[in-house]
């Protein structure tokens, strides 16, 4: 019966998707449909809804759109985006480069709103030799292969983290399904894209590299603050926007229109209320229901939790569902180790790519000035011929790793999200949490460190 409430929600919001009605109307219609399937009470709709936009996450994010926005209008200003694009044909001499390389950059920037900068260099790349929905799909595929291993993504941190396997493990493992997600998407679309730039090739490579450094330094500055010092993302684009403003000698009247322009109503009206949606189904226990109905199926255990955590994903997205059944899994399938954790978030990763949760998809869409069904139809071809190639290979890591290949639950504890020891974090006084066997008090610092010390248990 759960199932089938789960169904009619989104079959709603894909009915009126049909319609040519704007999203944020689906949506509202998806959040009605929940609210009345799972008989959740108006004042606790509207506690949630409020709660939902002022949560300090859907605010960041938020922030995170509108920074990069504003950092792209600075972009364009100066003309680097279109010199980063020179720069590449320059050095290769080929759109299909162009296309894909450029967005698998721009998607080491953990946030949504980098969608905006890789979709105006495939624009560049592609001009008009592919159709608006195939420049969405290139964007958005090619943007988001990064976030299939990167651990600038948290729920790689957060996976690697409860299952106990080494982060630089699941890197090397990920490997080769990184390489053939750049191959389907070639074969599925990339290659539909013409070789010839229609430009000679460059007879100064050096300069066009160092044009390409001047052109993309503010995004690589980004990624390295993040990375090097672990920054939100809103601070290490704020902090360069700052520096970008001086180095290009910009002034108070060159930006001040960039303020207002920066501020899309429509995407973040739009984020608002997918915020909220999520979070009605989360309110409404989809999430914890969903393993109960597929526990009963005479599958695989591994099968099993393949289907929880794309109908997981599908649902509430991947951090939510890589936080709450990733130690379900494990604990039920204790040897899984490296196997397991590259078929959980391959799985995840995939399914983000056509879930009505993921906000990057809506704002290519946006960008592009497309439907979501057109974006989800180019993609789920690939998807699907993805996951037929991921579970031959979840076999054969299991041939070479029989025991999984995880560090222990023990070591696991010793990581915090980010993949720090926590015993050098003691020696700054930042952790205080009592291992067994050890008298050292270390302070957690916040309750989900403290189960995550739990999970890893003594």
């Amino acid at each position: 019966m759960e199932v089938l409430k789960l169904i009619a929600v989104f079959a709603a919001i894909i009915l009126i998707l049909r319609m040519k009605r704007p999203l944020w109307l689906a949506l509202c219609c998806g959040a009605l449909a929940t609210v009345a399937l799972y008989g959740l009470s108006p004042l606790e709709t509207l506690r949630l809804a409020v709660r939902s936009v002022l949560r300090a996450d859907t605010l960041i994010l938020v922030s995170n759109i509108y920074l990069i926005t504003f950092l792209q209008r600075m972009m364009e200003h100066m003309g680097h985006l279109e010199l980063a694009q020179k720069s590449l044909s320059g050095l290769f001499n080929n759109r299909q480069v162009n296309a894909s390389v450029a967005p698998m950059f721009v998607g080491l920037l953990p946030s949504p709103g980098a969608i905006f900068i890789a979709g105006s260099m495939v624009n560049n790349a592609c001009e008009d030799h592919l159709p608006v929905e195939d420049r969405a799909f290139i964007a958005s595929y090619f943007r988001h292969i990064s976030e299939s291993f990167m651990p600038t993504y948290a729920f790689i941190l957060f996976g690697c983290q409860l299952s106990g396997v080494p982060v630089n493990a699941f890197v090397l493992g990920m490997i080769p399904m990184v390489a053939l997600l750049i191959l389907l998407g070639y074969w599925f679309e990339l290659r539909r894209l013409p070789k010839d730039t229609g430009v000679p090739p460059s007879d100064n490579r050096r300069q066009d590299m160092r044009d390409l450094i001047r052109s993309i330094w503010s995004i690589a500055a980004v990624i390295a603050l993040i990375l090097a010092f672990d920054l939100p993302v809103c601070i290490a684009i704020l902090l360069v926007i700052v520096v970008y403003f001086f180095v290009n000698r910009f002034t108070l009247s060159m930006v001040r229109p960039y303020i207002i322009s920066s501020f899309e109503p429509n995407i973040i009206v739009n984020t608002f209320i997918l915020m909220i949606f999520r979070n009605l189904l989360t309110a409404a226990g989809v999430i914890e229901k969903l393993p109960v109905f597929f526990e009963g199926l005479p599958i695989p255990a591994f099968v099993v939790f393949f289907l929880i955590f794309f109908c997981c994903t599908m649902i509430a997205g991947s951090t939510a569902t890589i936080t709450l059944c990733t130690p379900l899994a494990f604990a039920t399938i204790p040897s899984g180790g490296l196997p397991l954790m590259v078929l959980l978030m391959s799985c995840t990763y995939a399914a983000m790519q056509i879930s009505p949760a993921h906000i990057c998809l809506f704002l290519c869409c946006d960008y592009f000035k497309i439907s979501i069904g057109s974006l989800i139809k180019k993609t789920l071809p690939v998807i699907i011929a993805f996951y037929l190639i991921l579970f031959p290979y979840y076999f054969l890591l299991n041939l070479f790793f029989p025991n999984g290949f995880h560090c222990s639950r023990r070591e696991a504890c010793l990581y915090d999200t980010r993949g720090y020891r926590r015993d050098r974090l003691y020696r700054r006084g930042v952790y205080q949490t009592v291992f067994a066997g050890q008298n050292q008090k270390r302070r957690a610092p916040c309750a989900f460190q403290q189960k995550l010390c739990t999970y890893g248990g003594d």
